[in-house]
Parts: C-alpha cells; sequence; structure tokens
C-alpha cells in the first residue's frame, strides 16, 4: 500500500495537514513509539489504562504491529494480522516485544511477535506483510449512509447532554461519568446515538465515526496502520453487551483474540466510520464483526473479535 493513495477525506480534516510539531499524534509520539532494545526486540510504555487496570489491548496489537514492521521492508506492508491475549497485561511496568522473522518471501512475509511481562508471554501475534500487487479481481461492500460527522456530537458533549438528562437511570449515570473521566487518544462520533429511553433495549450494533488525535501525515502507511490497529479495539467486545446492559454489570470482560484484515491505504487521523455489530453470543463468550470505512465509501479495514464477558444481574431497586 502507498499513503498517496488515500483521499483528502472532507474539509474538516483539512486541519490535519499542518505538520507542526504541537499537533503531533500522541499515538505516533508516545504510545506507538517502541524503544529498540536489540534486533528484533523492543520495549513498548503505557500512556492509558482503561479502569479495569488492565492494559488496553489495542495498545498491545498496536504496538507488536510496530515491532513486526520494523523487520521488514520499506515496499511491504501488512494485509493482515491474527492475535491471541494470553494473559492480562500489568501497567506498571513496560512490555518487551520479540519480533521472529518466520518467513520472508518475494511478494509474502510473515512475523511473529511476542509480547512478555514477568518474563511470561501476555500476547502473541502473527502479521503478513504484502507487496503491492495489482488484481482485476476487486470488489466490496457499499459503506452504510450515514450522517457525516461534522454534525454530529463529539463523544465529550453527548456524554454531558446524557447526564443533564435528569430521567437518566443512576446504573448508567455511574458509567458516564466513568467514561467521560477517561483521556484516550483518539476522537469519536456515535451514529445515531440512542435517547435515554432507547437504552433500555438495544440491538448489538453501534456505527461511530473515529480518528486519532493529532496530526501522523501521509509519509508512513504502517504506522497508520498501527493506529488504527490500536482504535479498532476500541468500544468494539463492548457491542456485544448493548443487548444486555439494562439487566446486567459486567463482572469481567477481557479480549481473548483479535483479527485484522487491511484492504485500502487510509489516514487514521482522519475521520473513518467504524460499523460494528455482534452476531453471537453465548457460554461467557461474546463475537464481534467490525468494518473500517474511509469517507468517501472505501473499505479499508476489516476486523473481527471473541472475548471473555461475564455478567452479574444488577440490584433490583427497592420497593419499600
Amino acid at each position: 500500500m502507498s499513503a498517496t493513495g488515500a483521499p483528502g477525506d472532507a474539509q474538516g480534516d483539512a486541519d490535519r495537514d499542518d505538520p507542526s510539531g504541537d499537533l503531533r499524534s500522541v499515538l505516533v509520539t508516545s504510545v506507538l513509539n517502541l524503544e529498540p532494545l536489540d534486533e528484533d526486540l523492543f520495549r513498548g510504555r503505557h500512556y492509558w489504562v482503561p479502569t479495569s487496570q488492565r492494559l488496553f489491548g489495542g495498545q498491545i496489537v498496536g504496538q507488536a504491529l510496530v515491532a513486526a514492521a520494523k523487520s521488514v521492508c520499506e515496499d511491504v506492508h501488512v494485509h493482515s494480522l491474527h492475535c491471541y491475549f494470553v494473559r492480562a497485561g500489568d501497567p506498571k511496568v513496560p512490555v518487551l516485544y520479540h519480533v521472529e522473522r518466520t518467513r520472508t518471501g518475494a511478494s509474502f512475509s510473515v512475523r511473529s511477535v511476542k509480547a512478555v511481562q514477568h518474563g511470561k508471554a501476555i500476547f502473541i501475534c502473527q502479521a503478513s506483510f504484502q507487496q503491492m500487487q495489482p488484481s482485476p479481481l476487486q470488489h466490496q461492500f457499499s459503506m452504510p449512509t450515514v450522517p457525516p460527522p461534522e454534525e454530529l456530537l463529539d463523544h465529550e458533549a453527548l456524554i454531558e447532554q446524557y447526564l443533564r438528562d435528569p430521567n437518566l437511570q443512576e446504573k448508567y449515570r455511574v458509567g458516564l461519568n466513568r467514561i467521560a473521566a477517561q483521556e484516550v487518544p483518539i476522537e469519536i462520533k456515535l451514529v445515531n446515538p440512542p435517547t435515554t429511553s432507547q437504552l433500555q433495549a438495544l440491538e448489538p450494533k453501534q456505527m461511530f465515526w473515529v480518528r486519532a488525535r493529532g496530526y501522523i501525515g501521509e509519509g508512513d502507511i504502517k504506522m497508520h496502520c498501527c493506529v488504527a490497529a490500536y482504535i479498532s479495539d476500541y468500544a468494539f467486545l463492548g457491542t456485544a453487551l448493548l443487548p444486555h446492559q439494562s439487566k446486567y454489570k459486567v463482572k469481567f470482560m477481557v479480549s481473548l483474540d483479535h483479527s485484522m484484515w487491511f484492504h485500502a491505504p487510509f489516514r487514521a487521523d482522519h475521520w473513518m466510520l467504524y460499523e460494528c455489530e455482534s452476531p453471537w453470543a453465548g457460554g461467557s463468550r461474546g463475537l464481534v464483526h467490525g468494518r473500517l470505512w474511509r469517507q468517501d465509501g472505501v473499505l479499508a479495514v476489516t476486523c473481527a473479535q471473541e472475548g471473555v464477558i461475564r455478567l452479574k444481574p444488577r440490584a433490583s431497586a427497592s420497593k419499600l
């Protein structure tokens, strides 16, 4: 892939083309900026830790892809990755990433990455890279018709609107306040946000516009793919919770695996539509599928994830 093929998206992204150092995305300068320790050995540090006090899965996937990408030539780019989360990450210590050059071929190259803490693997990943190849075999689904991001409230404003509603149930108020207190390096605008009365009966589907905060630029498509890997895990598994959140609270939720397929060039600092759905849940697990669309309707990335989801009934309000 070449970043020069990515479109100029909407006018709202015009300010993303200012290369001023002040505007550089923290995802590039900090989160995905690995420290090289030896050949094919890197150390990653943490920027944002969820309230669960476990490492954010998207951070581990993104950092692992950075490590893998450093071991391939400039003219090959990731087309797929498949990962397993095998242990909970410890936010108090850095993560070591060891890359194994499994295969380097003429068209395709495979890299295996193991993420280690306290001497044990917490995450394993295989990423496949391909040289750009033209093909007459081309098709894709159609992008859903949705309002553009310029017409939607950002995540912070939407949460404030919910919290101002006097009819909002306390079980939702607590969770929204917790989300509002988090500082994440991405921007989100929810498509068709439900009203407070609709929160009781949601489908396991959601769509939102998303982009990295700050400027990344066109220069390195590998970095845009790594940022997309980070973004792809945010609110993804939660899609499986939407029909059940009125009756149950989350007791334990963690990703088991994560897969991505990269189809077309894109810029992760421009708005992309993230279309998420959960076709199945059961056995204390939930499955989610996702598609990241460029604003011009091109399908850029497809994602899939399964996770452990253990719930407990919400306490019934006293009727006395």
